[in-house]
């Protein structure tokens, strides 16, 4: 985040407010959004029930997570019944029927994981153009590309093994030494690196995401600012810069995205059933299956159900 000037002074934004300013930013992002997904998800398991152990990408705006069906006939919040019509209809009867809480079902497990991800991801970002704009000069214009791409890599890397861990947990209702046992008995057996399973399609997808986003960000909300003979960005340019540079990135990545989240879901079914991951497995030829059975649109489509 640059230095703001106010007056003939420079005020420094310091690491701890800019992750004070991320984790706020984060719990309302994950607000807003999850209520449209906890809808998508009740109206897909109307259409098609979840019968134990299959999986469903729940995302809460900040990260996608991999869930698991449980028993419990309909206690878990996405089996109640609720005959909706559609998603205007769906938000109603939640909220008449179970109470507005219910929009956010399944939220607080997951922001474990999603809230220090984007404190690190955008407090990174930050302090690492800060730093090469001091070294490199205010107008180099591959700033935003490497600073996004580090960011996320330390991000992605990091959150990693305690996705492993939350899926596993999940599955089953491990004590904490017993999830102890298992994280020591896995990396016996398969080493440090079997903790950071699905690393891959995950880099592929938000890695390039990043990239992509933050250059056209930075690109198009200096150009907005010309345009309108502006100095400092308004929230309307900083709004639609970041709406317009995401949603390009978004479809970009979109191939790994539904790579990252087939990888996901086999990396769970072989851990379920206790067999070892095929070797030829891959993230390429993930993608080769895909095209194969559904053409290249394939790559370009996804469910939430597996």
């Amino acid at each position: 985040m640059d230095p703001e000037k106010v007056g003939s002074q420079t005020v420094k934004v310091t690491p701890f407010q800019q992750m004070l300013a991320s984790c706020t930013g984060a719990i309302l992002t994950s607000l807003m959004v999850t209520p449209l997904d906890v809808v998508k998800i009740r109206l897909q398991a109307q259409h098609t029930p979840f019968p134990k152990g299959k999986c469903f990408v729940y995302s809460n705006g900040l990260m996608d997570h991999m869930c698991v069906c449980e028993n419990g006939g309909n206690k878990a919040w996405y089996r109640k019944p609720g005959n909706f019509r559609g998603t205007l209809d769906a938000f109603l009867k939640i909220i008449r029927n179970e109470g507005i809480k219910s929009l956010w079902s399944g939220l607080p497990p997951t922001l474990v994981m999603a809230v220090p991800a984007t404190v690190i991801y955008f407090t990174c970002y930050d302090q690492l153009s800060a730093f090469l704009r001091s070294k490199l000069g205010e107008n180099e214009t591959r700033i935003p590309i490497v600073a996004g791409i580090v960011a996320r890599f330390g991000a992605v890397t990091v959150i990693s093994p305690l996705e492993l861990i939350r899926t596993k947990m999940q599955s089953k209702k491990f004590s904490y030494e017993e999830l102890h046992r298992f994280v020591s008995k896995k990396v016996a057996e398969d080493g440090w690196i079997s903790l950071w399973k699905g690393w891959v399609p995950t880099v592929l997808r938000d890695v390039p995401f990043s990239a992509m986003y933050w250059y056209n960000y930075e690109i198009l909300k200096k150009w907005l600012c010309e345009k309108s003979g502006l100095y400092e960005p308004t929230f309307m340019i900083n709004f639609a810069s970041g709406a317009l540079s995401g949603s390009f990135a978004a479809v970009a990545t979109l191939p790994f995205d539904v790579v990252k989240t087939q990888k996901q879901t086999q990396l769970w079914i072989y851990e379920s059933q206790k067999i070892s991951m095929p070797s030829h497995m891959s993230t390429w030829v993930i993608m080769k299956n895909i095209v194969a059975k559904d053409g290249f649109s394939g790559l370009f489509t996804g469910n939430n159900i597996h």
